[in-house]
């Protein structure tokens, strides 16, 4: 509370942001969750109160659901493809399925079907007292008349369109039908409906779609048959023309050229074949030991048994003669056996070889043949060639609208099967039940996210409120922005302290200005005692014999604490006078001497003496002198300024152990800075709480005679209760539990 070395006066440097919420540290924030915690405290309650209000009100509504599923295995009836075609189920398809789900026409279907144009909760208002009142509120506004069939239409749908969900789970196949109503067992029977009619639509379309499909495949078949007739006709009558014999329906020497030509091919083909084994053959019959593959494919049991004694003989001599050496008997004898099986598999070969070149001389001989017969062929064909180009044309153009008949013919058939067996793609895999607990509104949920919206907006508005904040309430922020020390926090005083305070004015009432006397073991005693300790500490420094106390605005309290700091000099045993030097608003003489017809005006224009102008408080002798009658008064800081007044102040100086001078307020006035030449020591009054920081600051600034000699700062009406929010050193706790002991307590 005090403060003896005061600072450098800062007043002239920018005001920078008491509380940054960009740089504040956490204790910053606990500090004003502290401060603001009753308003936080309202906000949280008042945000619980209506989610409860909400919860009591809200009607419960049920929501239940049904699943289906996009089978892509689809059965298909008789294994036959469909007459449209099939179309590939992919990711979009799927979600197609799901906003035609949400179409109107299966909206309507379901609402035409369980009436629900006639039921209130479709048409009506919303449940519960909510609902109720905005049904209310709704009706003020309507026409009045009744409503159209086709206006509860709408209306039904909006509201079903609000209740129902569809969605596809995750990547699947699957899709949730879900529909939320007041009455559980409906929710579970429009979501069943929902997946009915949605079946019963694909069902439709694909009837019509199937239906179309069969009457235009009915006029092509009529069509079709008629030109397949005619081509078949054209080709019977060109055969009867020309004597074609039916002989698989070609010529009778295209017959023949088509065989001999075959024949051919097979004699080449077999000349070359021949030719091929007796060259490889001869390839074979030069190498000594013929390999596996060549071995098996001359399918020659001899060679193959031999083949595979003479690899017998060939590893246990490789093993012989790494263990015993090459020149050992028993490697040397399997060395003579494997020459002699070596020599009988080239006779065999030899004897393979010849027999193949007798083969491939008779495939010689046999296609020379076949060519000198083709040759002859061949001459007489050339004379039907035209005749049989003809056929052909004749003969192609009859299979082909044979053909298209028959698919034709084979889609009709289809069309007619899948309108007498109808199939779809969706089925139902979980039904919709009657859900046993209500879907909304869910306490716990709503009351969770009321509570943490609750903090988070009571938080912000405590942060709006520090921010907008710009009043001085603690030391930290007088010695932050004016760059002066505070002195002392002074504590309201309450109607229980003061019971004759009476309405609020700006006169103050004669039991606070004595105050310190009536209650010297309360806390507003103790601050001015720091107050009165400041000014002797200081006196080391420089005089303060003559002190001033002023403030920004009027009513701030400055002619109570001159009283009160009086009194308790006084009181101590000092010499000292109190001069009301407020000539604008003399109110502290109206409160102390109000019937005084003399005073300092009459002082300074040496029209009494001062001896006559003062009066003494009896029980502290105090000597007060008052101001005098100011009301016709014009420029009262000449008076102040002037040698007169000087030479008071030093007369004063010399009778009196200290001078107290009540001074006007700044902001109005300017008679507060002409006083700096006889003034040792100014003491700053500012309203805690309610005078403006930058109110001060410019009133400080612009004048530097009074930063210069200002003693220091003085908070006056301060909420003890709401202090201890902000400085816990400065709250009542600590005074209480001194003062008890004496049996006060404030």
């Amino acid at each position: 509370m005090l403060q003896v070395n005061k600072r450098k006066s800062e007043v002239n440097r920018e005001l920078s942001e008491f509380e940054s919420s960009a740089s504040q540290p956490l204790t910053s924030y606990l500090d004003i969750v502290r401060r603001q915690f009753p308003a936080m405290i309202a906000i949280i309650s008042a945000c619980l109160i209506l989610a409860l209000l909400y919860l009591f009100t809200a009607a419960p509504q049920f929501t239940s659901t049904a699943s289906m599923v996009i089978d892509t295995r689809k059965v298909q009836l008789f294994q036959q493809q469909s007459v449209l075609g099939d179309i590939a189920i992919d990711s979009a398809t799927v979600e197609t399925q799901v906003e035609i789900l949400k179409s109107e026409n299966i909206s309507l279907a379901v609402i035409r079907d369980l009436h629900l144009i006639d039921d209130p909760e479709f048409t009506g208002s919303g449940g519960g007292l909510l609902g109720a009142m905005i049904g209310s509120i709704a009706g003020m506004f309507s026409t009045g008349h009744p409503s159209s069939e086709f206006e509860l239409t709408r209306k039904a749908l909006q509201h079903f369109e609000r209740s129902r969900t569809v969605k596809r789970l995750g990547l699947t196949y699957v899709m949730e039908i879900g529909f939320t109503s007041r009455d559980p067992a409906k929710a579970a029977r429009i979501a069943n409906a929902i997946a009915d009619s949605y079946i019963v639509d694909q069902l439709e379309a694909k009837y019509q779609a199937t239906r179309r499909a069969s009457v235009w495949l009915q006029d092509r078949i009529k069509e079709l048959r008629t030109q397949a007739s005619t081509a078949q006709k054209a080709v019977v009558d060109f055969k009867q023309v020309n004597n074609i014999v039916d002989t698989g329906g070609r010529l009778m020497n295209e017959q023949q050229l088509a065989e001999v030509n075959s024949q051919l091919i097979l004699a080449r083909a077999a000349t070359a074949e021949a030719k091929a084994r007796l060259d490889r053959m001869n390839d074979i019959v030069k190498q000594e030991i013929p390999d596996a593959s060549v071995a098996d494919a001359l399918k020659n049991d001899t060679i193959v048994k031999l083949r595979g004694q003479y690899v017998d003989m060939a590893a246990k001599e490789a093993i012989w003669a790494a263990k015993y050496g090459s020149d050992h008997l028993a490697a040397v004898n399997l060395r003579r056996q494997m020459t002699e099986i070596k020599k009988n598999i080239t006779d065999e070969l030899r004897r393979i070889q010849e027999s193949y070149k007798s083969d491939y001389d008779i495939a010689v001989t046999r296609e020379e043949s076949i060519k000198t017969s083709l040759a002859s062929v061949v001459s007489e064909s050339q004379l039907t060639n035209q005749a049989q180009i003809q056929l052909r044309e004749l003969e192609s153009t009859a299979q082909s609208y044979q053909a298209m008949y028959d698919n034709f013919l084979q889609r009709y058939m289809e069309s007619v099967q899948q309108q007498s067996f109808p199939i779809t793609e969706a089925r139902v895999i979980s039904a919709a039940t009657t859900p046993l607990v209500k879907s909304s509104p869910k306490s716990m949920v709503i009351l969770s996210l009321t509570l943490l919206g609750g903090l988070m907006l009571s938080f912000g508005v405590a942060m709006a409120r520090e921010l907008t904040d710009k009043v001085f309430r603690t030391t930290g922020q007088v010695e932050e922005v004016l760059g002066t020390n505070c002195i002392a926090i002074l504590p309201t005083l309450d109607d229980a302290a003061a019971p004759s305070l009476g309405k609020r004015s700006d006169n103050p009432q004669p039991n606070l200005l004595r105050y310190v006397v009536n209650t010297p073991l309360s806390r507003f005693a103790e601050a001015v005692r720091s107050l009165k300790v400041a000014m002797d500490l200081n006196s080391i420094v420089r005089e303060n014999q003559v002190l001033a106390v002023t403030s920004t605005l009027p009513s701030e309290g400055k002619s109570t604490l001159s009283s009160n700091l009086a009194q308790l000099m006084a009181h101590s045993g000092a010499r000292v006078i109190l001069v009301d030097a407020d000539l604008r608003n003399p109110s502290l003489s109206r409160a102390l001497v109000p019937h005084a017809e003399i005073g300092l005006v009459d002082v300074i224009a040496q029209k009494v003496q001062l001896e006559d102008a003062l009066i003494v408080d009896p029980e502290t002798k105090l000597s007060v002198l008052p101001a005098g009658k100011t009301a016709k008064l014009l420029h009262t800081n000449e008076i102040l300024a002037s040698q007169p007044m000087r030479d008071l102040v030093t007369l004063l100086r010399s009778k009196y152990d200290y001078v107290v001078l009540d001074m006007p307020p700044m902001a109005p006035v300017v008679d507060v800075r002409v006083t700096s030449s006889f003034v040792d020591s100014y003491v700053f009054v500012i309203e805690w709480g309610k005078t403006k920081m930058d109110v001060v600051k410019h009133n400080l600034r612009g004048a530097p005679e009074i930063q210069d000699k200002l003693l220091g700062v003085v908070l006056n009406k301060a909420d003890t209760k709401l202090l201890a929010r902000y400085e816990s050193y400065h709250g009542r706790y600590y005074y209480q539990k001194y003062y008890a002991r004496y049996g006060y307590v404030e």
